[in-house]
């Protein structure tokens, strides 16, 4: 048993801070200095620490039963046999057990929902010859058996149905000749006892049609489910719906196809047997379906072919306290596996609960007959046989207070019975204070609450012992605040402007004017309070003459810190036998210095140049003493550039003590070359008459090949021309020639 507690300032806020947390309300219980909160703890913390047994408050959980009705036995002495005892009760919380019975002979009321789509149409057969199988089978279950018949096929639009008015009279094909309409959902038979009306009823059954495979079984399912007066389901019976076929299911959105977009309300619509919304409400979801299923307890046994199995044990494990069977080709099986899906039904007990606040949790035990079962938020027995009785021990925890009485029931799914909870919470202490204004406790200026001091208005304080008549209330509050932070840094109470101190777990307390020191907070070595070399005082450690250290941890002595018989070189302090440098110089023994503002002074002082050139016996003073030499002992000395670029070489030596140097520097120092004024103007003439020459032949070769190409092109042209002979119609040749008639050429 464990009380967490948070914040607690009365008895209400500990009796809500957890099931087993107590408040004392002893008098005198407090010791000086101690917050109220320590009167809430577990009652066994309370007890140890003196706090009189009758004087811990710690509300019990109230549980009282409404209605106790023993169970029945059977069906034989009344017509609304009870299964479940308790029936209701009430909870006021700061857990609840229930029984259930198989009865024998408990009334079953069947509905057989059948698929007469075309592809259906050998079942059909079978089912019209089965008729007299499926009472004898139904009389084996229970003497009060009673059966229904409804058939569905598909919302009569396009795409799910043809929609040709020839189509819609007769969607069999053409060698059919009994079919009916096209139609959605109709219900046939509402539950009868009378095996000749069944049978005459399923003998007028004719085969329809429609287009597509998946068919409008969940519209039949919720129709079935919610037009419970036109079905005829009994209050006190057993409901199954046993669904028949050898296709898919159209499901929510599917309707929007064909434009539907109205979405399922969940309501009855049979006008004449037929659902008449089928063609304006698209279909519901499989969770629509569920939860009516659940909530007029009806049990669903899919019947299906082989191919359909997958589908329909996927949706079985979405529909609580369901089963499925496969059909052989022609249903032949159907009764068979009626009867074991009904067996496996009822064999099986599931309890479960309607909805629930978010503070509120219901969780079960089962105690099942046979030993196994499953608890949790259901509780599950299997194997239950007829007439066993099964028992659920039934936790309900409120985790924090109600505003207001809830009440919600339990019970077996599939069954009409169950126990109605009502549940309220106990968050008030009932102190039994006295009923005086003027208690002696209280200084005479209050009242006891709960073992607390409950002030007049012009009076505070633990006992009320403050009088703040006629003084500015900010004022006393101010003075217990530290920098304006927390009142009396939130470990005390600030009474009459002075900080009265809360006392430690273990006999200390906090104190200084507003309570900022205690003396369990320093800095801890090997797991004790200032390494146990010292005392803790307001959170700071005051060593033994012997030790140092923010934990006292170290034993004074300076060995490690020598170097040349000086200590950290005179720039810096031996703390736990280690140098702590000034800034600028490195442990171990403070003998670097990472500055280099020194290395401008090495050209002021050899030079007499440099930034520091007009002051520098100013601002060298950390170089004491420098001299100029030809040559630098050996090793890699150091280099700085001056004003002229050139670079001077020197070696520096640090003293003992702060910015304390000694200095060589080279005479000689390394300047670059100066550069061939004359050879670089002679280059950079050369360069631009070069770069002048090398463009002037650039352009000289461009036009150059313009004009090669222009003289190929003409060249071209040229040997395409054609000339041609033509005679002047004007010209007269000078010349007549005058032929001889008589001349024979003899």
């Amino acid at each position: 048993e464990v009380c967490t507690k948070t914040a607690i300032n009365s008895c209400s806020d500990c009796i809500k801070s957890g099931a087993y947390c107590g408040w004392c309300k002893q008098l005198n219980f407090t010791k000086p200095g101690e917050q109220e909160a320590a009167r809430c703890d577990t009652q066994a913390a309370l007890k140890e620490r003196g706090c009189m047994e009758e004087d811990i408050i710690s509300p019990k959980n109230v549980f009282f039963n409404v209605k106790n009705s023993t169970l029945s036995k059977n069906t034989d002495t009344t017509d609304d046999p009870i299964q479940l005892q308790p029936q209701e009760v009430y909870l006021k919380l700061r857990p609840a057990s229930f029984d259930q019975r198989r009865i024998e002979g408990y009334p079953v009321d069947l509905y057989y929902l059948m698929d007469l789509s075309y592809s259906m149409e050998d079942d059909l057969r079978s089912i019209k010859s089965l008729g007299n199988q499926l009472f004898e089978a139904l009389q084996g279950i229970t003497k009060k058996g009673r059966i229904g018949f409804g058939s569905f096929v598909d919302k009569t639009v396009l795409p799910f149905t043809n929609t040709n008015p020839e189509k819609l009279k007769k969607p069999c094909a053409e060698k059919e000749q009994f079919c009916q309409p096209a139609f959605g959902y109709r219900h046939v038979l509402s539950m009868t006892a009378d095996k000749a009306t069944f049978q005459k009823e399923v003998n007028k059954q004719n085969i329809s049609g429609n287009l597509d495979s998946p068919e409008g079984t969940l519209d039949a399912i919720m129709q079935a489910a919610v037009c419970g007066d036109r079905i005829g389901w009994r209050n006190s019976s057993t409901r199954i719906i046993v669904l028949t076929t050898d296709d898919g299911f159209h499901m929510a959105g599917d309707g929007k196809l064909a434009g539907i977009l109205e979405p399922n309300d969940e309501k009855c619509y049979l006008e004449n047997k037929i659902y008449s919304k089928s063609s304006e409400m698209d279909y519901p979801s499989v969770g629509q379906v569920a939860t009516q299923l659940e909530n007029n307890n009806i049990q669903p046994i899919f019947a299906v072919t082989k191919n359909m199995e997958g589908v329909y044990r996927k949706l079985s494990e979405m529909i609580p306290k369901s089963e499925v069977g496969v059909l052989s080709e022609d249903s032949r099986n159907v009764v068979e596996l009626i009867k074991a899906a009904y067996n496996r039904l009822s064999s099986k007990v599931t309890v479960t609960h309607d909805s629930l606040p978010d503070n509120v949790k219901v969780t079960y035990t089962p105690k099942c007959p046979n030993g196994g079962g499953s608890g949790g938020d259901t509780g599950v027995c299997d194997n239950v046989g007829v007439g066993m009785m099964v028992s659920f021990d039934v936790t309900v925890t409120a985790k924090e207070c109600l505003d207001r009485n809830i009440s919600f029931t339990i019970g077996p799914l599939g069954i009409k019975d169950k126990l109605k909870v009502s549940v309220s919470t106990r968050c008030e202490c009932e102190c039994d204070d006295p009923q005086t204004d003027a208690h002696p406790y209280c200084n005479r200026q209050g009242k006891v609450n709960c073992g607390m001091c409950s002030c007049k208005d012009t009076f505070v304080g633990q006992k009320c012992e403050c009088s703040i008549k006629g003084k500015d209330v900010s004022s006393l509050k101010a003075a217990c605040q530290k920098d304006n932070g927390t009142e009396c840094e939130g470990r005390g109470d600030c009474v009459c402007g002075v900080c009265q101190c809360h006392a430690i777990p273990g006999g200390l307390a906090y104190y200084g004017t507003h309570c900022e020191c205690e003396n369990e907070s320093c800095e801890k070595y090997k797991n004790q309070l200032c390494g146990g070399n010292g005392k803790c005082i307001c959170k700071n450690c005051v060593c033994d003459p012997e030790y140092e250290g923010p934990a006292c941890q170290c034993k004074k002595s300076d060995e490690q810190c020598r170097s040349d018989q000086s200590v950290c070189n005179g720039r810096g302090t031996c703390q736990c036998n280690q140098c702590k440098c000034i800034e600028g110089y490195q442990r171990p023994f403070c003998n670097e210095s990472s500055s280099t503002h020194y290395r401008k002074c090495i050209e002021c002082l050899g030079f007499q140049t440099g930034p520091f050139s007009k002051n520098c016996s100013e601002a060298c003073k950390s170089i004491h003493k420098f001299e100029m030499v030809d040559t630098l002992p050996p090793g890699k000395p150091c280099d700085v550039r001056d004003v002229e670029n050139c670079r001077v070489f020197f070696t520096t030596f640090q003293l003992v003590g702060e910015d304390n140097y000694t200095a060589q520097i080279l005479k000689k120092k390394e300047c670059p070359e100066l550069p061939n004024i004359y050879g670089i103007i002679g280059g950079s003439i050369a360069g631009v008459a070069l770069i002048g020459l090398l463009i002037l032949l650039l352009i000289k070769g461009i036009i150059y090949m313009n004009d090669l190409k222009e003289f190929r092109r003409f060249e071209n042209e040229k040997k395409k021309a054609k000339w041609t002979d033509g005679a002047n119609p004007l010209f007269q040749n000078a010349t007549t020639t005058v032929a001889n008639p008589t001349f024979t050429g003899e």
